[in-house]
C-alpha cells in the first residue's frame, strides 16, 4: 500500500493551503460576526480552475480525483468551515446529480457552468417533514402538457441563493412509495419560484442555508433528471460521495483546532511553565492528533475506493460518522486546553466548536450513518 500522495495531489495541497491562508483566513473571524458569503473567494477559486474539479475537462472540471476534492475541502475548512461547506455541497450536491445521472445535453447547460463557476451548486432534498426520512418528501410534481409542475418546499439547502439551477426531488406517484420520487433540474428564476434566506443558525454564520417554496413551478419535461421514479435511489448515491466531502471538512476543523490549541499551549504559561510540558496537556495533544490521523486516512481510502470504481458507500458512511465525532471531541479539548479564552471570539477554537456540531447532523445524521453501516454489514 501507498500512502504518498501523487504529485497531483500534493500540488493541489499546497496550491490550496496557500490559497486558504491569504485569501480565506483574514476574514473568517469577521464573516462569521457578520454573516457574509465570501463571494470574492469563490471568483477567485473559480479564475483557479477549482470548482469544477472533479469532474471531466470536456465539461470544463478539473479532471482531478476525489482525493483532490477531499483535500480542497479540508484546506478551506482548516481556515473557514463556512467555505469549506459552501465549496463541498457545489461539488458534491450540486455537480454530482448531473454529472451522474444527466444527459449530454443537460451536463453541458447545467454542469459545465458549475464547473467554471459561473454559479454555485445547490441540491434540494431535506422538507419540514422529511429530514433523515428522506422518503417523506412531500414536494410533487404533476405532468402537464408541457412538462411538470413542481410545488412544495425545501428547508436547510445549501447554496440556492447563489444557484441558477438546482436538483430537488419531488413525488411523482405517490402509491409506488419511494420509487414514486423523481428528480428535476429546476431554475431558481422560475415563476413560483422562491428562495428565502432567514435562518439563524449556531455556526457556519457565512455559508448560505435557505428555505426553498415552490408554487406551481413549471419546467419542461427535458429537465427531468435521471429515470422518473428514481430520484430517490439517485439521491442516495449522490449523498454517498457527498459524505466524503462532510468527512474531508471535519477533518479539516480538527486541524485547524488542533493546530490553534498546539501553538496557544506551547506559549502559555502557567505555574511557570508552558501548557505543552505539562502531561496531562501532552495526552490530550496526542490524543487529538492521532484521531484526526485516523480520521483523515478513512476519509482518503472512501474516496481511494470511489475513484476505483469500487463500492464505497459502507467507507464513506464510516469516514463521515467516525470524522465528524473526532471533530466534535477535537474542538472540545481544544477550548478546554485554551481554558477561559476559548469561550472567547477572538482565539476562533469556540467558532471551530459552534461549526462543528453541523457535521453530525447533516447529510445523515449519525444515527443515519450507523443505519447505512449496519445494512451494508447484512443486519
Amino acid at each position: 500500500m501507498n500512502f504518498d500522495l501523487t504529485a497531483e495531489q500534493a500540488m493541489i495541497r499546497t496550491l490550496i493551503r496557500d490559497f486558504a491562508e491569504a485569501e480565506v483566513a483574514p476574514g473568517a473571524i469577521e464573516r462569521d460576526r457578520t454573516g457574509a458569503f465570501p463571494v470574492e473567494v469563490f471568483e477567485k477559486l473559480a479564475k483557479l480552475g477549482l470548482m469544477g474539479l472533479p469532474f471531466p475537462e470536456q465539461y470544463d472540471g478539473g479532471g482531478a480525483d476525489t482525493i483532490c476534492f477531499a483535500i480542497v475541502v479540508e484546506e478551506l475548512s482548516r481556515v473557514c468551515a463556512s467555505t469549506g461547506i459552501t465549496y463541498s455541497a457545489h461539488v458534491s450536491l450540486g455537480g454530482s446529480p448531473i454529472y451522474l445521472f444527466g444527459t449530454e445535453e443537460q451536463k453541458r447547460d447545467y454542469l459545465a457552468p458549475l464547473c467554471r463557476g459561473e454559479y454555485l451548486g445547490a441540491f434540494g432534498l431535506t422538507e419540514p417533514d422529511a429530514g433523515s426520512d428522506a422518503g417523506g418528501t412531500r414536494t410533487a410534481a404533476v405532468q402537464s402538457d408541457n412538462g411538470w409542475i413542481i410545488s412544495g418546499s425545501k428547508c436547510f439547502i445549501t447554496n440556492a441563493s447563489y444557484a441558477k439551477h438546482l436538483a430537488l426531488t419531488a413525488v411523482t406517484d405517490r402509491s409506488k412509495g419511494t420509487s414514486g420520487i423523481s428528480a428535476f433540474i429546476v431554475p431558481t428564476d422560475a415563476p413560483g419560484f422562491s428562495i428565502i434566506d432567514n435562518y439563524e443558525k449556531m455556526g457556519l454564520h457565512a455559508s448560505n442555508t435557505t428555505e426553498l417554496v415552490l408554487d406551481q413551478v413549471e419546467v419542461p419535461k427535458d429537465n427531468l433528471l435521471g429515470t422518473d421514479g428514481n430520484g430517490f435511489k439517485q439521491f442516495l448515491a449522490v449523498l454517498d460521495g457527498g459524505r466524503i466531502g462532510i468527512g474531508a471538512m471535519a477533518v479539516g476543523i480538527a486541524q485547524g483546532a488542533f493546530e490553534k490549541a498546539l501553538r496557544y499551549a506551547k506559549q502559555r504559561k502557567q505555574f511557570g511553565r508552558t501548557l505543552s510540558s505539562f502531561q496531562a496537556i501532552q495526552f490530550k495533544l496526542a490524543d487529538m492528533a492521532t484521531q484526526i490521523e485516523a480520521a483523515r486516512t478513512m476519509v482518503y481510502r472512501a474516496g481511494w475506493l470511489k475513484d476505483q470504481g469500487r463500492p464505497f458507500k459502507k467507507e464513506a458512511a464510516m469516514a463521515k460518522l467516525l470524522a465528524s465525532e473526532i471533530c466534535m471531541k477535537v474542538c472540545d479539548q481544544a477550548v478546554q486546553i485554551h481554558g477561559g479564552y476559548g469561550y472567547m471570539r477572538e482565539y476562533e477554537v469556540e467558532r471551530f466548536m459552534r461549526d462543528a456540531k453541523l457535521l453530525e447532523i447533516g447529510e445523515g445524521t449519525s444515527e443515519i450513518q450507523r443505519m447505512v453501516i449496519a445494512a451494508q454489514l447484512g443486519c
